[in-house]
């Protein structure tokens, strides 16, 4: 078995494609409109499947804002220096929610940012050598 994607409902499809791949560094992958069912996609990540992850962001025409519930928890975006990442997101417009720095009770450097429909994303710092 393999993580194909994750689905999030967004409230403007071209503001979220804006953020993941402005902000975020994503590429995007693909987008579809099915006008018979009034919603739109979007696939992006940094890679394609089958060898990466997607993030599917999807438009229901007309749908603005969701609410978050209490089930959802966050991404998870590995990234070589969460205090650089941190800063890159910040100045090209991103959130910063929870600043770079070791995780309580441990030592692994973390950060989490909010996207623009209130998503969290966590920042992990990873050795990618």
């Amino acid at each position: 078995m393999r993580l194909l994607h994750t689905m999030l409902r967004v409230g403007n499809l071209q503001r979220s494609i804006d953020f993941y791949t402005q902000v975020m560094g994503m590429k995007l992958l693909k987008t579809t409109e099915n006008p018979e069912y009034k919603y739109s996609l979007a696939f992006v990540g940094y890679g394609s499947n089958p060898d990466h992850a997607e993030l599917e962001l999807t438009y229901n025409w007309g749908v603005e804002s969701y609410e978050m519930g209490t089930a959802y928890g966050h991404l998870a975006i590995a990234v070589p220096d969460a205090y650089e990442a941190c800063e890159k997101i910040r100045h090209a417009g991103g959130k910063v929610t929870r600043e770079a720095g070791p995780v309580k009770g441990g030592t692994t450097v973390i950060a989490f940012i909010t996207d623009p429909d209130g998503y969290k994303v966590e920042l992990i710092q990873r050795n990618f050598s």
